[in-house]
């Protein structure tokens, strides 16, 4: 199965969570952050989001490309094509304030409930 990934970031991360025992036929909580230059404009977006469905957050984060991040979460098979239409999604919203994808992770979904 962790051989169907393309050789890319998205790809790694979801081999990873097949090595870690997630099973990626059930439903797991993928968080999506997207960078946006403030907090007037992670306010924008995490009420667009979540108009679409997303759990969101917003929060400062000063090591990244840009100073804040809005989370965008939701509750999905992790499948490659599933990922990258979420980003395109975000993408498509960040635009409008000035921000853009920056990355998404997962707790998983392996039976100890432990995180990955």
């Amino acid at each position: 199965m962790t051989d169907d990934f393309p050789n890319d970031a998205d790809g790694d991360a979801l081999r990873r969570f097949v090595d870690h025992g997630s099973d990626l036929t059930k439903p797991m909580f993928i968080d999506f952050q997207v960078a946006v230059p403030d907090e007037a404009a992670g306010r924008g977006l995490a009420d667009a989001a979540a108009k679409l469905g997303y759990r969101v957050s917003i929060y400062p984060s000063e090591k990244c490309s840009l100073p804040w991040t809005c989370e965008c979460s939701t509750r999905m098979l992790a499948t490659y094509d599933g990922i990258i239409a979420i980003q395109r999604e975000l993408a498509g919203l960040a635009a409008a304030f000035r921000g853009y994808p920056d990355g998404w992770g997962s707790f998983g979904n392996k039976p100890s409930g432990r995180p990955i």
